[in-house]
């Protein structure tokens, strides 16, 4: 099920961004749910029966980036067998074909998911099918934010020149934050942060496009935060960069993609699952869905949660979700 899923990917629709494609300064607040508090889950399985589909997060739900959470892969297996389609939805800047092996890796059953989606998926597909002014406008020589020892983000087939002058540039790719990209064939240069805002400082007085393609800020790396692409646009937008272009949560785009895969169009139908107030809560009050917050992710030690203490303080959490513009439906100490 999951390989014909896949195959759609590389013919999905993606069009010229809007404002709610680009990056305001923190999250996308365009849509606000009910400023009741949220419904406080046992289990996931508390959840109403009126979805057809769940958006499932990753990173900070499902695993650490090494080993899933105690009761995770029992989880999912029990979203399944209640008829629900899971979907992964993941800011991962890889592409969706490899997300599912690397969960089967780690023991959840690969038939229990109805496929995925990731931002790098559709930052690949936005710049391989150029749909748009803004696409076909875009230009092809571009500097790219890259991973190092975890693997550079391949280039291939985009038609994309790889340039390490940013005066030589028409755009900047962010897929990681650990090295700068030569090409496919050629190894990145490892990078320093510093180095990165140098060349954004740079992007931002020529008005060049920053294209993110992990939105992330921050990530649940086993015991601690990884900074991700998502950062940068924080900082170009405060260096005075006019186009920062989100391909994955909170932004439209990532989530037209996902209802396209399940074949659905109300999106009240689905409901979404993570662990980030600002990309998973934000995102899905944009695109209309429902969301369940998983208390014990990325904002886990703000809200005093651990495996030992799983209890929600909603005065915290309330204060945590007016800071990020984000109004969950549900909210679960951990995905169990």
């Amino acid at each position: 099920m999951s390989e014909n899923i896949f195959g759609t990917t590389h013919g999905m629709s993606i069009r010229e961004p809007s404002a709610g494609h680009k990056f305001k300064g923190h999250v996308i607040r365009e849509v606000r749910g009910s400023e009741q508090s949220p419904v406080q889950l046992d289990t996931i399985t508390d959840l109403p029966s009126r979805y057809k589909a769940v958006l499932l997060d990753q990173f900070g739900v499902l695993h650490d980036g090494v080993d899933p959470y105690p009761g995770a892969i029992q989880a999912v297996q029990a979203l399944a067998q209640k008829g629900l389609r899971v979907l992964i939805i993941s800011n991962s800047s890889r592409r969706s074909s490899g997300a599912l092996g690397k969960l089967a890796a780690m023991g959840f059953a690969e038939e229990a998911f109805a496929g995925a989606i990731t931002s790098g998926e559709v930052a690949h597909a936005a710049l391989l099918h150029r749909q748009g002014q803004f696409w076909e406008t875009l230009g092809n020589k571009c500097i790219h934010f890259t991973w190092g020892a975890r693997g550079s983000i391949s280039l291939q087939g985009l038609g994309l020149e790889v340039v390490r002058d940013v005066e030589k540039a028409e755009f900047v790719l962010a897929h990681g934050t650990e090295a700068l990209g030569a090409g496919d064939g050629m190894e990145p240069t490892p990078i320093s942060l510093e180095k990165i805002k140098e060349i954004l400082r740079v992007a931002a007085t020529k008005n060049l496009p920053l294209l993110i393609a992990n939105p992330d800020v921050v990530t649940v790396d086993k015991n601690y935060l990884r900074l991700m692409p998502g950062m940068f646009g924080r900082w170009y937008n405060e260096m005075g960069g006019k186009e920062c272009v989100l391909l994955g949560k909170p932004a439209p785009v990532i989530y037209k993609a996902a209802m396209q895969l399940l074949g659905l169009h109300d999106p009240k139908d689905v409901i979404a699952i993570g662990d980030s107030l600002e990309h998973d809560i934000a995102g899905a009050q944009s695109a209309g869905c429902d969301s369940v917050f998983v208390a014990g992710g990325i904002h886990a030690e703000e809200l005093g949660v651990s495996g030992t203490s799983q209890t929600v303080e909603i005065e915290k959490l309330e204060a945590l979700c007016e800071q990020h513009g984000a109004q969950p439906n549900f909210v679960i100490s951990f995905l169990q």
